[in-house]
């Protein structure tokens, strides 16, 4: 018999805008001592794969580890997957994008390594069965994705073996499938664990090659893997194991194994990702029936071998319909992308545009599960920054420095209705009539910074963790609990953070509250809406003719209670914004009419959500002109009287937002704050604040009252 050869790869990224003290930590954990314990075993072959986060960051910081990769590459130890440069969702993207990225990793690894990729690292192995035409024109022979893929069409375990050939169009790929039984037993199990594993698929199943590839990370960066993998010395008896066993099992490359063996047939893959990965992404109510039905069929003892193939969640693309902010990102990155395409090619590159853009691509912002990815500010507002960097350099090539302001009208986040885009060289401002008139977006452009990324408070499956976790400490006294082997917190009273927003946070949010609500109802949504204009499409003027650069843009809105409602309350709003041409500034008229028969007696709300990121750092904070402010964090919460402007001030950035009321307003303010999970368990994250400006509004019948609030952004 044979030997079997073992393809042993693993996956090496950290998120664009992730801290570089844990690029750092996690440099210390697992990256360096990898190599250190692999340069021990000459005689292995192994595969590996960075992301170009990650190599720029090494390439900056640790050029002498690049050195010890070289040396592996060079004498025939390691081979280097090629991917999408900064690890993006090659699915998601413009086939145009989707192929610079990969030959962008291509170019770095022959100019730093001096080796040509042969295959690809899938990010997140999310598959589309459109890849193969893509991957093949950036001259990549074969990908890897997991044994999930095939099961789902139709194969079976003994079949995961090998590569597969599959195609689009007649573009032809390779295809390795991952053991899922390889995946979990390393590096949690003993080592002889892994080795049984092989010598069952050699003898019983006749296996010729078998794939285990995964993420670098759980060699160290995983919680409680270093002391295992290295003090411990997992990983060191792992591969003496492997070693021990080369009269029968012998370690080989994939590229190796691909230019010396066929294929094991040919295979159509569906869209697919890992299971938990297809998990996460389905909807709340459908991931908790999806949920149910698993503990129904591990009850039944049903046959895993036929559910694996039948019971599959959703795909990645779910999480632009279940998280607005992800589709939203998405949609901006495809937007500044038709800019930057608007530049002559060798501008993309000088200018830097294309590399922003394709920075804002990476991945982990855009979807949510066991690890932060959506959740975390910081890795959104870095994909955010890279983007509007992207535009900056754009439009200063297309139009110059002097183009004062444009006004564009599309439907630029594809939910159907169109959105009013109006820029200037100092703002961005999304307008969304059909959400009632709000603020979707505000760019501060000379910062590259986002202050309208702000995530909405929504229910999670894994919210009835916390719950019941909740009850168990009532009836067990606070004894340790299981998510998958244990629940753990970060923080105490999460439960009372479980708070849902009715809408997305947006500003310029209209909202008509009965006369006696409170601010306290405002944090936990329990305040009444006396009449329900929140969201509601806002008819509005559309402009055909075109707009002069050097005037400020008026952008006119109306709304008015339908017309069967009881005439006693019948309010027509009239909302205008008018945009400066060359500053950061914008303000809102509000025209309140009553036109029913008898009095109205309402508070009117105007809300904003805005963030700078940190809600606790001593340079961002709230200022008054007084200075009165007794606590000043963005975290602080609370109400603030005969208020006509409050600034929100970052130190950090340089930069200072000013909102501004007029008649004087009652300013209610609080922190948003999400409660999500992480592999380091469940915590709360600020998001953003939510500052709103009250009038009380009295009107008699015909009677109208004026309002007005606005913003401006400057250098500090």
């Amino acid at each position: 018999m044979k030997k079997l050869k073992f393809l042993f790869g693993i996956h090496n990224h950290q998120p664009l805008g992730n801290f570089d003290h844990v690029f750092e930590e996690l440099y210390g954990q697992c990256y360096q001592p990898y190599f250190e314990v692999l340069q021990q075993f000459p005689r292995l072959k192994t595969t590996a794969h960075f992301s170009g986060c990650l190599l720029e960051w090494l390439q900056a910081h640790r050029p002498e580890y690049l050195e010890v990769i070289r040396g592996l590459v060079q004498s025939g130890q390691l081979e280097l997957l090629s991917g999408g440069f900064y690890e993006p969702i090659l699915s998601s993207l413009p086939e145009e994008d989707a192929i610079g990225q990969i030959r962008m990793m291509n170019a770095f690894l022959e100019s730093e390594f001096g080796c040509r990729p042969q295959g690809l690292w899938l990010t997140e192995r999310i598959w589309s069965p459109h890849l193969p035409k893509i991957i093949a024109q950036a001259g990549i022979r074969y990908t890897i994705v997991d044994d999930t893929h095939f099961y789902y069409a139709g194969l079976e375990e003994r079949q995961m073996h090998g590569y597969y050939m599959t195609e689009t169009e007649g573009f032809s790929l390779g295809v390795f499938p991952i053991s899922k039984t390889l995946r979990y037993s390393i590096p949690f199990g003993l080592p002889e664990v892994a080795v049984e594993h092989l010598r069952h698929y050699r003898e019983e199943w006749g296996f010729d090659a078998v794939t285990y590839a995964d993420d670098g990370e759980k060699f160290g960066g995983w919680p409680e893997t270093h002391q295992w993998v290295y003090k411990e010395k997992y990983l060191h008896n792992l591969f003496t194991a492997l070693e021990e066993q080369s009269d029968w099992l012998e370690t080989m490359t994939f590229g190796e194994y691909l230019d010396e063996h066929p294929p094991a047939g040919r295979v159509y893959l569906p869209m697919a990702s890992y299971e938990e990965m297809m998990e996460w992404s389905l909807p709340y109510e459908a991931g908790l029936r999806f949920q149910k039905l698993q503990k129904e069929l591990k009850a039944a003892a049903v046959d895993e071998a036929l559910t694996s193939v039948f019971l599959r969640g959703g795909q990645w693309d779910n999480f632009f319909t279940k998280y607005e902010e992800s589709n939203h990102l998405h949609k901006r990155m495809l937007y500044a992308g038709r800019k930057v395409k608007q530049l002559p090619p060798q501008h993309q590159e000088t200018s830097g545009a294309l590399r922003a853009l394709y920075r804002s691509q990476c991945n982990c912002a855009y979807w949510h599960g066991l690890f932060g990815g959506l959740y975390l500010n910081y890795l959104r507002h870095a994909l955010y920054a890279q983007l509007i960097a992207a535009e900056n350099s754009a439009d200063e090539l297309l139009f110059g420095t002097d183009r004062g302001l444009s006004v564009e009208v599309v439907d630029f986040n594809r939910d159907g209705c169109e959105e009013v885009i109006v820029c200037n060289p100092e703002m961005n401002a999304f307008i969304a009539p059909s959400r009632g008139g709000a603020l979707m977006e505000l760019d501060f452009r000379p910062a590259c910074f986002n202050l309208s990324n702000v995530l909405r408070r929504r229910p999670e499956v894994y919210h009835q963790d916390i719950l019941a976790a909740q009850e168990k400490d009532k009836s067990e006294g606070n004894q340790p609990h299981s998510i998958h082997s244990r629940v753990r917190f970060k923080e105490k009273g999460l439960q009372k953070k479980l708070i849902y927003d009715r809408c997305e946070r947006y500003s310029f949010m209209d909202r008509c509250l009965a006369p006696g609500t409170a601010f306290e109802q405002l944090p936990t949504n329990q305040y009444e809406e006396i009449i329900a204009l929140d969201g509601e499409p806002y008819l509005w003027e559309r402009r055909d003719d075109p707009v002069d650069p050097q005037v400020p843009f008026v952008l006119r809105l109306k709304w008015e209670s339908p017309s069967d409602n009881s005439r006693e309350q019948h309010l027509a709003v009239e909302k205008t914004y008018t945009f400066d041409p060359r500053k950061a500034a914008l303000e809102v008229n509000y025209s309140l009419h009553n036109k029913g028969e008898k009095p109205l007696d309402f508070i009117w709300m105007v809300e904003h959500n805005f963030t700078l990121l940190a809600g606790d750092a001593a340079d961002r904070i709230y200022v008054l002109p007084e200075g009165r402010l007794k606590d000043s964090r963005m975290k602080s919460e609370g109400v603030l009287r005969d208020i006509q402007t409050l600034g929100m001030r970052d130190g950090f950035f340089g930069f200072e937002l000013q909102l501004k009321y007029s008649p004087s307003v009652e300013l209610w303010r609080f922190p948003v704050e999400t409660v999500s999970q992480s592999d380091e368990g469940f915590e709360s994250i600020y998001q953003g604040s939510c500052i709103a400006g009250c009038w009380r509004v009295k009107l008699e019948p015909g009677q109208s009252r004026q309002l007005q609030a606005g913003l401006g952004i400057e250098k500090r």
